[in-house]
């Protein structure tokens, strides 16, 4: 059986979490989430990085940061996981939901002027496969109209945008360290500050609402619970897990890189008869193979093909349900505009494995399966 997905494991993960055990310290901010928080800020140039629990707590505190409350409005495309709507959701916010783009399955941000209201407090473009929105054009109108920017770049650790790292460009930007994405450690994720003034109450919020932080930099005598906040801090374990693989940040982009562009090779003639299409990367993006796609005709062939591959012990699987057509998405949120590419892109993409160490020979074989699917 040929997984969707394995967790990268590259072998320093054992060492650095027993070095944890030995410095006694377990509950978070200890030397690894320091080690950690200072690669991705040296990787992405932003300002200051924050480990947190996951990329759902990292957008929990993106949303607070951003002053979103009752009656706020936030934009972002429906394909997208249920966190990023979720984030602003328990803040009260409503969402706007807009189409996306079929090239990219990013939002579309010819759709964002027409979705902008005088309550919109944020607009997060999601980065889909760790391939980048068009983002000069989303912060140029986020600026104009004085909106701040949180980028949902759960998929994007390692990509960028005319040289600029997924996640350094706006306001906020959120990474997940999840067991399914490139660099893992089971559960956590970061919050990237592109502002200075933002800082101080990060911390706090970070710091389950107190004033330690300053407390442990000598600035106040004792720490105070001064304002709202929660306990977004990862477990040391987790943080000395991440370290020992965004060490190794390099090799496993590269051997990702092979992988995708093994199927890209290998898939081509398909795209090229019109049986499929391939993911599009625009010239101004470098992506960090997250994720290799293919679109079909539609659900049904869809459907054929998915239980064609798990005969053959390949488990390939589809991807976002919109959150519009959801329950929740129709109580807390409302489309904005037609949705010309949302439903009928989602009902086509079909993701294949792809994971560190897949290797050649399973790789072949999924390419000859599908070729064979569609009787080249």
């Amino acid at each position: 059986m040929i997984a969707f997905n394995v967790p990268a494991f590259l072998g320093n993960e054992l060492d650095y979490i027993r070095d944890a055990i030995k410095q006694g310290k377990l509950s978070g901010n200890g030397y690894f989430t320091g080690k950690c928080s200072q690669m991705i800020e040296k990787m992405t140039g932003t300002l200051r990085c924050m480990m947190t629990t996951s990329c759902t707590h990292a957008l929990e505190m993106a949303a607070m940061l951003a002053g979103v409350g009752p009656g706020d409005e936030v934009i972002m495309p429906s394909f997208t996981f249920t966190s990023t709507a979720n984030a602003f959701i328990v803040r009260g916010a409503t969402v706007a939901f807009v189409d996306i783009r079929k090239d990219t399955m990013n939002l579309d941000e010819k759709a964002l002027e027409a979705a902008i209201t005088d309550r919109t407090k944020v607009i997060v473009p999601v980065h889909y496969a760790g391939i980048s929105c068009e983002m000069d054009t989303i912060l140029k109108i986020a600026s104009r109209r004085g909106i701040l920017v949180v980028e949902d770049a759960a998929q994007g650790v390692m990509s960028s945008y005319k040289g600029r790292a997924l996640g350094s460009m706006g306001d906020f930007g959120c990474y997940s360290f999840h067991e399914t994405k490139n660099y893992n450690c089971g559960e956590g994720g970061s919050l990237l500050i592109r502002d200075a003034r933002f800082i101080e109450r990060a911390e706090i919020i970070w710091e389950k609402g107190t004033d330690r932080q300053r407390f442990f930099r000598g600035e106040v005598d004792k720490y105070t619970w001064v304002e709202m906040g929660s306990s977004y801090l990862p477990s040391e374990l987790n943080m000395a897990y991440l370290c020992a693989q965004l060490e190794q940040a390099g090799a496993i982009n590269n051997d990702r890189l092979a992988t995708w562009n093994l199927y890209n090779e290998g898939l081509k003639m398909l795209a090229d008869r019109g049986d499929i299409e391939m993911p599009f990367v625009p010239q101004e993006c470098v992506h960090n193979g997250h994720m290799f796609y293919i679109k079909v005709a539609g659900l049904d062939e869809r459907q054929r093909l998915i239980n064609n591959l798990k005969d053959l012990g390949i488990m390939a699987i589809f991807h976002y349900v919109p959150l519009h057509s959801s329950p929740a998405g129709k109580k807390y949120g409302h489309f904005i505009g037609e949705d010309v590419n949302t439903t009928r892109e989602s009902e086509r993409l079909l993701r294949l494995p792809l994971y560190y160490n897949i290797g050649l020979d399973n790789t072949s074989f999924i390419i000859d399966s599908i070729r064979d699917f569609f009787k080249v």
